[in-house]
């Protein structure tokens, strides 16, 4: 019998309550990409379609937790995020390269959540050069939501890409 999906197999140990849906979601990222993504080869993952190529959407994700995640810890990005958000578009890294490049984001974002004060879930944060206004709460929901929503966008790439002409 397969397993429920992450969201349904109870808390996670150490992981806030409020924090664990994007744990949850982290751990469906990474059981979809090893299920559509791991036998690509680097030209199905970069070729360039309407909504980006896999390959963008893969760097794209694992940058944009990153850069969510340090805004919802209180930080601004640093010079090297931003170097990294101008070029995830450009690549050609196979498919076990970019889930690696991936899960090494997942985990440092996790490893970071795990750090997060509960009583702070209401505390003032802000995005960007324009320091957009939100809320760590509000950074939490966006995290586990941006996430799904590439994730989605890599697994229907991946089905055309996949399917016959």
């Amino acid at each position: 019998m397969d397993q429920p999906e992450p969201w349904l197999r109870g808390p996670i140990e150490g992981v806030e309550a409020a924090v664990m849906p994007v744990f949850f979601s982290f751990a469906q990222v990474r059981e979809d990409l090893a299920k559509y993504v791991a036998d690509l080869t680097p030209e199905q993952l970069w070729e360039k379609t309407n909504s980006g190529s896999i390959g963008f959407h893969l760097r794209h994700l694992a940058g944009s937790v990153d850069r969510l995640t340090t805004y919802l810890m209180g930080d601004q990005l640093s010079q090297a995020q931003l170097q990294v958000l101008k070029r995830e578009s450009e690549g050609t890294a196979d498919a076990a390269t970019l889930l690696a490049v991936v899960d090494e984001a997942l985990r440092d974002s996790e490893r970071r959540l795990r750090t997060l004060d509960p009583d702070s879930l209401y505390e003032a944060r802000s995005v960007g050069r324009k320091a957009l206004p939100t809320s760590v709460l509000g950074l939490i929901v966006h995290l586990a939501e941006h996430t799904q929503r590439h994730l989605g966008q890599v697994i229907t790439l991946c089905k055309a890409t996949q399917s016959p002409a």
